[in-house]
């Protein structure tokens, strides 16, 4: 049910990315500490939202396409705005770019493991990756107008880093776990038929 308080919560991590995009064309420390807080309101809601569905009995089909969807969204959506405001290294960029290559091929993955019935799990790494990601995109948003004691963009790009290569790591497991299933021969190419989960 899309009244659903999880759901409420993925949508709203949705609709907040209009609004940091919209910071992105202010100047001033202001605008970006209110994009960092907006970011952090909306990384909270990745948690939670999963967290009370499960808790409240809510898990729905709607709500398991709309959080990878809301996620990935909100993850390119300031990665590009990041790259196109010149707020990241030249150097970083190639970490951001790997992430985002990661999240259209594991897209493509699940989209297709979907039309054999079968589940693609987020694994713990992935877990992991996603709280670092998230953490250094955060830092990346303040960057320079963080405070003097504290390396602000330089923890973000460490950050980013760190999460590409979790972001490798993790697309090579999910690469290594449909392989078998895109090689298959489907039904009347005589082959075997493609297995479903039962």
């Amino acid at each position: 049910m899309i009244t659903s308080l999880p759901n409420l919560l993925t949508l709203s991590r949705i609709a907040v990315i209009p609004m940091i995009v919209a910071l992105f064309f202010f100047d001033g420390d202001a605008a970006r500490w209110a994009a960092c807080a907006l970011f952090a309101v909306a990384a909270i809601t990745d948690y939670f939202d999963g967290y009370l569905a499960r808790a409240r009995q809510e898990v729905s089909k709607l709500g398991r396409f709309l959080d990878p969807v809301a996620d990935k969204l909100l993850v390119v959506t300031l990665i590009v705005m990041l790259v196109a405001f010149d707020r990241m290294s030249l150097v970083t960029v190639l970490p951001a770019i790997i992430i985002v290559c990661r999240e259209i091929i594991v897209s493509g993955l699940r989209e297709f493991l979907a039309t054999l019935q079968i589940s693609l799990p987020v694994t713990s790494l992935a877990k992991w990756k996603t709280a670092i990601q998230l953490f250094a995109l955060g830092f990346l948003i303040v960057g320079d107008t963080g405070p003097d004691f504290m390396p602000v963009q330089l923890i973000g790009e460490i950050g980013l880093w760190l999460a590409a290569v979790m972001t490798f790591i993790t697309g090579y497991d999910y690469m290594r776990v449909s392989a078998p299933h895109m090689i298959e021969d489907e039904p009347g190419d005589g082959g075997q038929p493609a297995k479903t989960a039962g």
